[in-house]
């Protein structure tokens, strides 16, 4: 089934041409299948928190490749979201090991990183005056 998904997948790509600035996704790929494989001997939550973690580092990889292929404001958010959404995450997961008021603090304490630290981030791009290019999207 995956085979006939990537075939599907590659077959479009080849059909609609790729962007010039299209990230390769084959070493993230990689990357976050070899973190996967050393969650596999994990128990519970343990195994849950390495997932998280492992899937956190891919969307940071591909939102840091991105910035490395066109570095703008917008891409440069895009990472410190990313960075933010999956330390979220994994502090979301590590949470579960608490019970009751303690995990419902937690949770709390993780969200309100997570929105101070996208905060900032945007509070940053929107500081930055726009290339020439951006003036005419926007």
């Amino acid at each position: 089934m995956n085979l006939k998904i990537t075939l599907a997948a590659a077959a479009l790509a080849l059909m609609f041409g790729t962007s010039a600035h299209a990230v390769d996704m084959k070493p993230i790929n990689d990357q976050h299948k070899a973190a996967i494989d050393k969650c596999k001997d994990l128990k519970g939550n343990a195994k849950d928190v390495c997932k998280k973690e492992a899937d956190g580092q891919k969307k940071v990889a591909k939102a840091e490749a991105e910035l490395k292929e066109n570095d703008t404001p917008k891409n440069r958010f895009n990472v410190a979201e990313a960075k933010a959404k999956a330390q979220y995450e994994v502090a979301q997961e590590k949470c579960d090991d608490q019970k009751g008021k303690d995990k419902s603090n937690c949770k709390k304490a993780a969200k309100a990183e997570r929105d101070g630290a996208i905060a900032q981030a945007k509070k940053a791009q929107a500081s930055e005056p726009p290339k020439k290019e951006e003036k005419k999207k926007g």
